[in-house]
């Protein structure tokens, strides 16, 4: 098998747990956020400065890599690890979430789905056995089954066609999958709970290495998304591997250990970046007001990293002002290496037996205000989409 987890700690199976994942590029701990590199790069930072931040695996999507710059070149280069220098491992999605929210015009078969690309109108076709294939081209540590994604909200009826749909391409994708890359399995369901335990059960029933939590994050209540997360984790094998799917607000990811998941991504932290929005241990901090202007203080005053120690509020807002690109690279760097830390610090606490205490602590400083919060496209979700 590509890859072995080990549970460190926790048996409760909707609880929060300690766990490292063995890949071939690499040790992983777990939990632990991934940051989106949707087309081979994670926006506007270098691969030295991933590693510098202490991320140690990456996301890229297959639906965007396909279109541009195709599995030919990327294969010829030796696969994605080569062709974007990096060195840690990296988990590819199958491309099914771009294809149902990017596509202009698509038309889901049995077979698969028939899309035009988003780029130039080109026609194409994604099967659960394409998607496979071209994920083994790019030579992820982990890739991911075709599924049937579906918005919120949805009827139980599609949710339930879309539920069985995924489990029938999981079992193509798990026939046509030939190299030693581990296949995750996604179990979707919306927020029906029986539905999410039929999906659990299907693809249980086949076995693979790990299982994500896909359909949330895609414009449900926040109690909503908490209460199915839990309901599924209960349900997933304990020692297999759960990652959950596009979800990577500060909030979140607490919660989402707190419920048992090891591995999140999101584009969320680059692309606020991009927009002025610096992450701190009180909430999100709008850079380009003009309140900060002639802050000389550090963007997160918690925070130590190159950026906080090097750089001040009102340095960032003239970037920002004057539209250099640098500031959405210092913006982003600080965002990524919050998040990472954010993650270290769960892990250490898992570690000493304190996580209640400081999920505890988190929320008691923690606030997102009005004025800080960036909407989400409506109808779309911070999954990786044009990221």
């Amino acid at each position: 098998m590509a890859i072995s987890f080990r549970l460190i700690k926790g048996d409760d199976p909707s609880g929060p747990r300690l766990g490292e994942l063995c890949t071939p590029h690499g040790v992983v701990e777990t939990p632990v956020f991934m940051p989106v590199g949707t087309q081979a790069t994670v926006k506007t930072l270098t691969p030295e400065e991933l590693e510098e931040l202490g991320a140690r695996i990456i996301l890229s999507n297959t639906y965007h890599l396909y279109l541009r710059p195709g599995p030919e070149l990327i294969g010829q280069a030796g696969g994605l690890h080569r062709f974007m220098h990096w060195s840690g491992a990296i988990l590819t999605d199958s491309g099914g979430f771009q294809v149902f929210s990017l596509a202009p015009l698509r038309k889901v078969t049995e077979e698969g789905v028939e899309f035009r690309s988003h780029i130039d109108g080109s026609k194409h076709f994604l099967s659960p056995e394409k998607a496979v294939e071209l994920q083994e081209i790019f030579g992820a540590d982990i890739i991911m089954c075709l599924d049937e994604c579906l918005p919120y909200p949805v009827g139980w009826e599609v949710a339930s066609r879309a539920v069985d749909r995924t489990a029938r391409w999981a079992e193509r994708c798990r026939r046509a999958h030939r190299t030693d890359q581990a296949l995750f399995g996604i179990v979707q369901g919306s927020t029906y709970p029986e539905l999410r335990e039929r999906s659990v059960n299907q693809l249980v029933a086949l076995d693979f290495p790990g299982y994500a939590i896909g359909g949330l994050s895609v414009g449900e209540p926040k109690s909503e998304m908490y209460a199915t997360l839990a309901w599924t984790t209960k349900l997933l094998p304990v020692t297999r591997p759960r990652y959950l799917m596009g979800v990577g607000a500060p909030e979140d990811l607490v919660e989402g250990v707190a419920r048992g998941v090891d591995m999140f991504d999101c584009v969320l932290p680059t692309r606020i970046a991009r927009h002025g929005s610096i992450l701190t241990r009180d909430g999100r901090l709008p850079i380009r007001n003009a309140r900060y202007a002639r802050d000389l203080g550090p963007p997160d005053p918690d925070c130590d990293c190159y950026v906080c120690r090097n750089y001040s509020r009102a340095y960032l807002r003239h970037l920002f002002a004057a539209n250099e690109v640098l500031g959405l690279r210092l913006a982003s760097y600080h965002n990524l290496a919050f998040l990472l830390r954010l993650m270290a610090e769960m892990r250490d606490a898992l570690r000493e037996g304190r996580f209640e205490e400081y999920r505890a602590g988190f929320f008691a400083r923690y606030r997102v205000s009005p004025d800080s919060e960036e909407p989400t496209p409506p109808g779309r979700s911070l999954r990786a989409g044009r990221e």
